[in-house]
């Protein structure tokens, strides 16, 4: 057996690790994750914003939440975390959990009633990133 150091990781490796991680993770806790998707279009099919993420468990990971930069301060943001929270909700999802970097939007989440939860300093270089959780509507 041999260790093999690579700086450009072959997709087929990278699903085969995914998947050997994914199978242990979904046998012990004894469910797959669901897709969550939520987006809004221009009249040209255009994503103007949109979030994408899953619900595993009691939660909600949100993995990117975008808005384009005409419709920032729109309150676009704001309807599409809230659409996607519902929805986690009706899943059964009791916490929302992500992760912006200091130059993101980490003053946004605080007003949805995310609470920071942990930060890694220096990254990436001097800045930050910051990670949020929220107990859900349903929740507690």
């Amino acid at each position: 057996m041999d260790i093999s150091i690579t700086e450009k990781i072959d997709k087929r490796d990278e699903e085969e690790l995914v998947k050997h991680i994914n199978d242990y993770n979904y046998t012990a806790a004894g469910s797959k994750p669901g897709e969550l998707g939520v987006f809004l279009r221009d009249d040209s099919d255009h994503i103007i914003a949109g979030l994408i993420g899953h619900t595993w468990g009691k939660w909600l990971f949100i993995k990117t939440l975008w808005v384009d930069e005409a419709f920032r301060g729109s309150g676009l943001g704001s309807r599409i975390l809230a659409v996607a929270e519902d929805k986690a909700v009706e899943k059964g999802c009791k916490f929302s959990f992500l992760d912006t970097f200091c130059f993101q939007a980490p003053l946004f989440y605080p007003k949805m009633g995310y609470k920071e939860s942990a930060t890694l300093d220096e990254c990436p270089s001097e800045g930050k990133r910051i990670y949020f959780t929220k107990k859900l509507a349903a929740c507690c």
